[in-house]
């Protein structure tokens, strides 16, 4: 068990963990989460003791391993992938010495009954298991399962580790943490390097996982598949949830709403008690009640309201010029890289208005085939063309890295603004959470997620109507991925996009190309379609057919079902929103009549007052309730 107790930490003068209390269990599955900066990086560190906490105390259980994998870094590998996957069986050594040192004590002693000897038992215990899990001659079969699963060929395995993309030497990071099998597994966004494929096989892996595994990720069927426990990290506090990612969300947005009945109760009966006492405070005979009153507003305790980010990107695409029926015409095209063959002998026709996804293991040729859409690549093989009319806008893969780090945020955009746009510069880059502090940054000092904004928004000064984005939600958080999606789906043009992200293709695609042993094999559905189709395949061709036709669920299904459920959410809370905003609207006018009438300084009945204070009371309630919709959408 890892008990965190007391734990404080700040943040350029903000309290990121105010003395947080909680406990790690030996198995648990558990998720956090919070706003970007809230601190769940920070508190992995800390758990890995990678980082010290200002004050507070962190136990963790004699003999047990925590194993960590930050969002980056920069591996400094030597040898080929498996011998650097290898490499994580050098604590086999360690773990045998210490396992003759417990069995010679053990034999030595004859206190049977105390505590130190049940302790060196369990201990004893724990190593034998460890080296059964990691021992003897199946370390290279485990390894070589582990790289497999994480999407290496066979062919890779004697491959030079230096020789491979950043993304692929994060994956040898990661072989070697699971080859480790530590106790307490801490990943931070364990999916960004990795295809679909790999994330289900991370998943599979994770599901039979004996020690505990602590995830941050903005992937939610990442996270709905995996943990059972969801940890909250907001405004120095922490909040526990024994629940998924999705009952979370449901939960939490109960929780706020049930905290913003609370404050306005509460200040309900503050307005009573501060009314009776300037009432009577200078009355002799109600002195005693007065000063009862006075102490009941002192001993009251503020009711707090967790912190909602009302920041988020808000943008749409401009309209899509008019295109030619054929966007994109392919016969018999190939690709090859050397003696790498990527694919080849593939006919590929996509007409105007469609939304298609890429999908597929990484290096199986969808990010070449993007470049050979747009033109960065020229040397194929076969026939390729542009319908008449297309006008292309293009995130690549690595578009963030490159921007050019010397220039300015502003002069980024300033550089490739044209005609009337111009003068809208600031206005977009406000639309991207580029304040006025913040234009006149260096790219070189940005986040990974603000560069990430600031390559999406030099999308929008070109009017396309074919748009081919690249893994376009690396390092978006949940809410500006949701905000990308919805955009992309009022996008009037033609769509090809590449993402492993399950839920941000659910429902924004209809047709998927699967790039696989050098073809392309197009699929008519949703990515949750051709992941449940994936896997019936293999199930039969595994001999492993359902029987009596009873139909489990499988977690892809589920996952898209709740993919849909939230969708459904989604829209019935800002259906709830506008509504609040049109009997708003209505009360205002309403009031503004009267205030008309009152203004001319005739006499008015008694009915007329007492229906226009009725008014005013009923447009403060509409916009408690108002605020309370806003809050739930916008979670």
């Amino acid at each position: 068990m890892i008990s965190v107790n007391n734990l404080s930490v700040q943040f350029t003068g903000t309290n990121l963990f105010d003395h947080v209390t909680f406990n790690i269990g030996d198995h648990e599955r558990i998720g956090l989460v919070g706003m970007n900066g809230a601190g769940k990086s920070t508190l992995l560190k800390i758990l890995c003791g990678r980082q010290e906490p200002e004050s507070g105390t962190l136990v963790i259980a004699a003999g047990q391993t925590v194993g960590y994998l930050p969002q980056e870094m920069v591996p400094d590998s030597v040898g080929t992938v498996l011998q650097e996957a290898l490499t994580a069986f050098s604590q086999v050594d360690d773990l045998e010495r210490e396992q003759e040192r417990l069995t010679a004590e053990i034999a030595a002693r004859t206190d049977y009954d105390s505590i130190e000897y049940t302790r060196l038992l369990e201990r004893h215990n724990e190593v034998t298991e460890h080296l059964a899990m990691i021992e003897g001659s199946r370390r290279q079969e485990q390894a070589e399962k582990v790289l497999l699963g994480l999407g290496f060929k066979h062919s890779d395995f004697e491959r030079p580790v230096s020789v491979f993309s950043g993304g692929w030497q994060m994956r040898v990071e990661l072989a070697k943490l699971l080859l480790r099998h530590p106790d307490f597994l801490l990943l931070d966004e364990p999916t960004n390097h990795l295809d679909i494929v790999s994330i289900q096989w991370l998943e599979n892996y994770l599901a039979s996982y004996s020690g505990a595994v602590v995830l941050v990720s903005h992937d939610r069927t990442f996270l709905d598949n995996i943990t059972k426990r969801t940890i909250e990290i907001t405004a120095g506090r922490i909040y526990d949830y024994k629940c998924s990612y999705s009952e979370y969300v449901v939960q939490m947005q109960e929780r706020r709403a049930s905290q913003m009945a609370q404050l306005t109760n509460q200040q309900r009966q503050v307005a009573q008690i501060e009314a009776f006492i300037e009432r009577f405070r200078y009355k002799a005979t109600k002195a005693k009640q007065v000063q009862s009153r006075v102490k009941m507003l002192e001993r009251m305790e503020e009711i707090r309201i967790d912190e909602v980010s009302t920041e988020s990107i808000h943008f749409q695409f401009p309209p899509a010029p008019h295109s030619g029926k054929i966007v994109v015409e392919a016969q018999h095209l190939g690709k090859a890289y050397g003696d790498n063959q990527v694919f080849d002998g593939v006919d590929f026709l996509l007409t105007a208005g469609r939304k298609v996804a890429f999908v597929g293991r990484n290096g199986e040729g969808k990010s070449t085939m993007a470049k050979i859409i747009v033109g960065d690549i020229n040397d194929y093989t076969g026939t390729f063309r542009l319908g008449a009319g297309v006008q292309l806008g293009y995130y690549a893969q690595n578009q963030a890295a490159m921007l050019n780090l010397e220039k300015t945020v502003f002069e980024t955009i300033d550089d490739i603004a044209q005609g009337d746009i111009r003068p809208k510069i600031r206005n977009i880059l406000g639309s991207f959470l580029f304040g006025d502090d913040d234009v006149d940054k260096k790219v070189k000092v940005l986040s990974g997620g603000e560069k990430a904004r600031l390559a999406l928004a030099k999308l929008l000064l070109t009017p396309s109507n074919l748009l081919i984005l690249d893994e376009p939600t690396n390092h978006l958080d949940m809410n500006s991925k949701d905000i990308l999606k919805n955009a992309l789906l009022q996008y009037t043009g033609t769509l090809i996009v590449v993402s492993h992200d399950r839920d941000f293709l659910c429902g924004l695609t209809d047709e998927l190309y699967e790039f696989r042993d050098g073809a392309v094999h197009e699929f008519k559905g949703d990515i949750m379609e051709f992941l449940e189709n994936s896997q019936n395949i293999q199930s039969t061709q595994n001999n492993q057919s359902i029987q009596n036709n009873q139909k489990v669920p499988t977690a892809s299904k589920q996952a898209y079902e709740q993919s849909k459920e939230r969708e459904r959410e989604r829209r019935r809370l800002q259906n709830v929103v506008k509504q609040k905003e049109r009997e708003i609207e209505t009360l205002e006018a309403e009031i503004t009549a009267r205030d008309a009438i009152l203004a001319t300084g005739a006499p008015q009945s008694a009915d007329f007052y007492k229906e226009y204070q009725a008014l005013k009371e009923q447009l403060e309630e509409k916009m408690g309730e108002w605020e309370e919709a806003v809050i739930a959408a916008e979670v």
